[in-house]
């Protein structure tokens, strides 16, 4: 068990003093480019995705807060909150004071 992380260790040790450092070269893959530390290209995605993602946020972030400024109780809930200083010692589960004498 030990012999092998030592192997293991030895390898990934001469691999990382063998290397360069960090390269900033772009990688091709098979179905699109990936760029490391680097922008996108210019024409990374077509027209109607660059204007269509921020009409349809747009739309998310306008049905959201219409929702939230119409109906609230979604958020505040639908019940009014109890006011604790209406109960009573009995409602509590509070024993009387007489009952320990």
């Amino acid at each position: 068990m030990i012999q092998s992380r030592v192997v293991l260790l030895s390898r990934i040790l001469s691999n990382s003093l063998r290397s360069k450092g960090v390269q900033n070269q772009p990688i091709r893959r098979a179905h699109a480019e990936w760029n490391y530390r680097q922008g996108p290209p210019d024409s990374s995605h077509p027209a109607y995705v660059r204007y269509g993602a921020p009409v349809v946020a747009g739309l998310m972030w306008w049905w959201v807060l219409w929702h939230l400024w119409h109906e609230p109780e979604h958020i505040t809930g639908e019940f009014p909150e109890p006011d604790p200083r209406l109960w009573t010692d009995k409602e509590l589960g509070i024993p009387d004071d007489m009952e320990d004498e």
